[in-house]
């Protein structure tokens, strides 16, 4: 597993901007922050114009008189490099750091992340403002810790400047060594794209460009951000050594894992439940809202088991022009909180102490009104904190216990934004998954295959789901052979194993190198779509009446004796033929369903299973256990995204760690409740 950052206890901060206020605010400020146990702020990560007001001439004043301050109040500081926000002086003077739209046209100053990684340019000035940065702040007592940009890939995670197109082609050239190999590995024979010289290529400017090309594109700016981040990582490893390094994500187009492993001691996440809600349409049955967040934490969860909420919402969120959020109503900055501390949060940072009165983000609400005056939001905040000063030095350190990961890789992530025939699978299965083992109960983890996974990784769990992998290599088979004769549970979806790592497909029978695996080949196949009508699908009493396939239909063909037939299609011209097998291989089983994984079929294959809880509750409770790693201590979360209240039925001794109440069977959540049990 990934690095953790490491915390003697459960620690509340705020993003804090002093340069937006007066100064005479400030100790009113850091006196209230301390009040409600909020002991750490992040600083300084957009404020690269306060420190370099003109080229070359630095003044560190600003900052030294806020974390002079902070120090008297005992608070800790979490310093941001202020690259993501380059002065006016810099864009106007280099316009080549500046990033471009497709069609080539420069992004104008006036927003954030307007630059390119590649510029040379950027990266020295770059360099420089976070050599002079951490030059002028290591000694500081307040420091703790360094945070890298902000937020790489966000907003953009495409680039098409000058500078993109030529560090592409030395990644291009790294890579492949000569065009020859280049063009066999694209396959640009087809459609006479032959390249004969490196100065021909460029990062793909068309709607529809050549897919092996968008994969490696996908794949150079990973590694481009990663060399980007490493010039300030490298400065700070120099000059702080005692401080530790961290950046926030997701964002797409980026290995975290691999940056965390290079390049950070743990990473960080910014937590904002309510995106998940801004795009509901109501036509969902039973659909996870703000919960489905937890799958984000979960997949932050395999890059660092305990990691930091750089940025946990704390109000409404809107910027000038977009994005309108409701204010969270009353219990749910407790419960989001909870959230992102279940899954494994130690240090979490609220955004942000006072809501801006300028700027683009004058509607994204920190805990603080305009009116600075106290209100709903900060005496939950203090609630936290004075939750956090009870428990947290039993929680701090302990991790997320799941036997069931679902596994995914950043190859077939990347290729299914454009693959229209395994693409649109990949988010169907992973929130049919997620919502039906939420909904009864179940903990998952996400697990990421990479290049240099080890068999351990793997076995740790019972299940692993791995639904669409159409890139599929004979060592990843093997691995996951291994994997299940040790005792393991796989299950495969439609699409698998058809492709090679350059994206390009496979001359051998589907799935591929799992086939022998899994004892069977794809006889037949078709897109579910349009006129074509997904098929119903019969398995015993498992499923209830008129279940249907859902994106794609692979009919199977049953080639090796130990396969069984679990489920088959009950119409279209297939009617009856295999759509779900199970093989048994050495001590373990391996499944493959020839469609997307839909919420009734995975609840059949629970009950099959037979997987069970240890509570029982309404599906509006999230379930999951922090345990610490000797399973000396463990804590059961009872989260309730409900406004109603919930009675919950915990199966063993426990009690309720904010209370000291003992359970005598039975939690009543009210409505947004949280309860945090010790398990006996």
């Amino acid at each position: 597993m990934g690095q953790s950052i490491q915390m003697n206890e459960l620690t509340l901060g705020v993003c804090y901007y002093p340069e937006h206020w007066p100064e005479e605010l400030w100790e009113d400020d850091f006196r209230r922050m301390r009040e409600m146990n909020i002991t750490v702020i992040r600083l300084a990560e957009f404020a690269w114009a306060m420190m370099e007001r003109e080229e070359g001439v630095f003044d560190f004043s600003f900052f030294n008189r806020v974390m002079d301050l902070a120090h008297q109040y005992g608070l800790k500081v979490i310093l941001g490099t202020p690259t993501a926000t380059p002065p006016a002086w810099l864009t106007h003077k280099y316009p080549e750091v500046l990033n471009a739209k497709i069609d080539g046209t420069p992004i104008k100053h006036g927003m954030r992340r307007h630059y390119n990684y590649s510029s040379p340019k950027y990266r020295e000035l770059c360099e420089r403002i976070t050599r002079e940065m951490v030059s002028a702040y290591k000694d500081h007592p307040s420091i703790i810790g360094w945070q890298l940009d902000n937020e790489f890939n966000c907003e953009k995670n495409v680039f098409y400047a000058e500078a993109d197109h030529a560090a592409f082609r030395v990644w291009l050239k790294e890579k492949y060594g000569t065009l020859d190999e280049l063009n066999k590995a694209w396959g640009t024979v087809f459609w006479s794209q032959t390249y004969t010289d490196w100065e021909q290529l460029h990062l793909s400017q068309t709607e529809s460009p050549n897919p092996h090309l968008a994969l490696d594109e996908k794949r150079f700016i990973s590694d481009n951000v990663i060399s980007f981040a490493k010039l300030q990582a490298d400065i700070i490893r120099e000059l702080a050594p005692q401080h530790w390094v961290t950046t926030n994500g997701l964002f797409g187009h980026l290995n975290n894992h691999e940056m965390t492993d290079q390049l950070l001691d743990f990473f960080s996440y910014d937590s904002y439940p309510q995106f998940s809600t801004v795009f509901y349409n109501g036509n969902e049955d039973k659909p996870m809202l703000d919960r489905q967040w937890s799958i984000n934490l979960t997949n932050v969860r395999s890059i660092s088991p305990n990691f930091c909420v750089m940025e946990q919402q704390s109000g409404p969120g809107g910027w000038y022009d977009r994005i309108e959020m409701g204010t969270p109503r009353p219990g749910q900055i407790r419960l989001w909180s909870y959230q992102s501390v279940l899954h494994g949060t130690d240090l979490l940072v609220y955004f942000r102490w006072r809501t801006a009165t300028f700027g683009t983000e004058i509607y994204w609400h920190g805990i603080n009104d305009y009116h600075n005056q106290p209100n709903r939001r900060v005496r939950e905040v203090a609630q936290v904190g004075s939750e956090f000063a009870k428990i947290g030095t039993l929680i701090a350190g302990t991790t997320y216990q799941a036997e069931i990961a679902y596994l995914q890789d950043y190859d077939n992530n990347w290729d299914a934004e454009m693959d229209v025939m395994h693409g649109p699978l990949q988010w169907q299965s992973m929130r049919s998954w997620f919502k039906q083992l939420h909904y009864r109960h179940i903990p998952i983890d996400s697990l990421f295959l990479r290049n240099d996974t080890r068999l351990e990784e793997l076995t740790k769990y019972k299940i692993i789901v791995y639904p669409h992998a159409a890139i599929m290599t004979d060592d990843t088979a093997a691995l996951l052979t291994q994997y299940v004769e040790q005792g393991g549970k796989l299950f495969f979806g439609a699409r698998t194993g058809y492709k090679d790592k350059r994206g390009q497909c496979y001359m051998r029978p589907f799935p591929g190198p799992v086939a022998e695996l899994c004892g069977i080949n794809v006889e037949d196949f078709t897109l579910v779509k349009g006129l074509v009508k997904a098929a119903a699908l019969s398995w015993e009493e498992r499923l209830p009446g008129g279940t249907a396939t859902v994106g794609f239909n692979e009919v199977i063909s049953v080639l090796n004796p130990e396969a069984q037939v679990v489920a088959r299609y009950s119409s279209e011209y297939y009617k009856g033929e295999p759509a779900l097998t199970r093989r048994s291989v050495g001590d373990g089983q391996v499944w493959y369903y020839g469609s997307a994984y839909s919420e009734p079929v995975v609840d059949a294959i629970i009950d099959e299973l037979r997987l069970s809880s240890l509570i029982d509750a309404p599906a509006e409770v999230e379930f999951g256990i922090r345990a610490s790693k000797d399973a000396s201590a463990s804590y059961a979360f009872l989260l309730n995204y409900s406004e109603q209240p919930a009675t919950v039925q915990v199966k063993q001794s426990a009690k309720d760690l904010l209370t000291g109440a003992m359970i005598d069977g039975t939690v009543e959540l009210p409505g947004y409740g949280v309860t945090i049990l010790e398990l006996l």
